[in-house]
């Protein structure tokens, strides 16, 4: 008699499997007590206070489950049990891969017609922005003197060695490039990320945070970075020593030649197969009005995109944001070239010339 005993591969795979699915059910098992089952890939610090709003003003429970990578293949792979009632996600580039992957579903809705405006939700309706945020530039406060800078004079030889960013693959930096060949056509992109990537100060690395820390050290004079994370530093009471790295930077509008600044948004979708959707509705609605607005200015130094509503003294002193016309939809259809772009130029390996 013979007996066979599977690789130790094989063996460390399956047992890989088995944690998987067991965490994953867990999960779906806590989600589906709630009223609402959010599936999100914003960090739960940030969303937290708007859905303990929610509660209070609705008497509806919620649970967040936090999905950094894979989120549509996640709800695509539960199919029509997966328990995901609303999508919350960042950058318009993974609203619309939900789009594409079929895991969403349209909502005619005048609420939300009503508080976001058209060039910041889905055609189709099939998702819709929530707040924005400016992709700015981040300029040392003692070696930079220029108060407006262009999108295209960052790749102007004038700022060799003298730029940080992080990795031009992130979706922030790949939405930005989109934008750019939206306006300008691919070959003037390519051109353009080519001289970002020879006025790198070294290899782009870390996150926007780590850029205007880069810029405090003394590394690098300017860095692309969003206007969010300039306020959390701002006021950041658990690290300090943020607070020392914003004071070191000022933040620049930089502009297209339509004289407006690239902006990228957070938004909701609802999820295909949702199995409280009058719910979900209500928390879109929710998320769109007056209350929740004010908190995302107010605690996530985001811009609310229902008009009207104040923004918080913080983002105030970033001055004037006029955001780009360009519908976010028209930006979405240049990710995948962008992307290409960033490799192609090997912008990540850093300076080349």
């Amino acid at each position: 008699m013979t007996t066979r005993f599977a690789s130790p591969r094989l063996v460390a795979a399956l047992r890989r499997t088995a944690l998987t699915l067991a965490a994953s059910s867990a999960l779906v098992g806590a989600a589906s007590a709630a009223d609402v089952n959010i599936y999100t890939s914003r960090q739960p610090s940030l969303i937290q206070p708007l859905l303990d709003a929610f509660t209070k003003e609705t008497g509806l429970s919620t649970a967040a489950i936090f999905i950094d990578k894979g989120l549509q293949e996640r709800i695509a792979a539960e199919g029509a049990n997966s328990p995901a009632d609303v999508i919350m996600t960042v950058d318009v580039g993974n609203l619309d891969a939900s789009k594409k992957a079929g895991v969403v579903q349209p909502v005619k809705d005048e609420v939300l017609e009503k508080n976001i405006p058209a060039e910041f939700r889905d055609s189709e309706n099939e998702w819709f922005g929530l707040t924005a945020r400016g992709r700015v530039v981040y300029a040392s406060k003692e070696r930079v003197s220029e108060t407006a800078i262009t999108y295209e004079e960052l790749a102007d030889p004038k700022w060799k060695g003298r730029l940080c960013t992080r990795s031009g693959q992130h979706q922030y930096n790949v939405a930005l490039i989109a934008a750019y060949i939206a306006h300008h056509g691919e070959e003037a992109a390519r051109t353009w990320v080519t001289g970002l990537r020879d006025n790198l100060a070294r290899k782009p690395e870390g996150g926007d945070r780590d850029q205007a820390k880069a810029i405090a050290a003394g590394e690098c004079d300017i860095a692309l970075g969003n206007t969010y994370y300039v306020g959390l530093m701002q006021n950041n009471e658990k690290e300090p020593e943020q607070k020392e790295w914003a004071k070191a930077i000022n933040v620049v509008m930089p502009t297209f030649d339509n004289g407006l600044t690239h902006v990228n948004i957070s938004g909701i979708a609802l999820a295909k197969n949702a199995p409280n959707k009058e719910n979900a509705i209500k928390l879109m609605e929710y998320l769109s009005g007056d209350e929740a607005q004010r908190i995302y200015s107010e605690i996530n130094y985001e811009y609310p995109l229902e008009p009207g509503i104040a923004i918080s003294e913080s983002v105030k002193a970033f001055g004037e944001l006029k955001p780009d016309t360009l519908p976010l939809a028209e930006i979405a259809k240049f990710r995948t070239k962008a992307s290409e772009i960033v490799d192609e130029v090997g912008y990540d390996e850093g300076p080349q010339s």
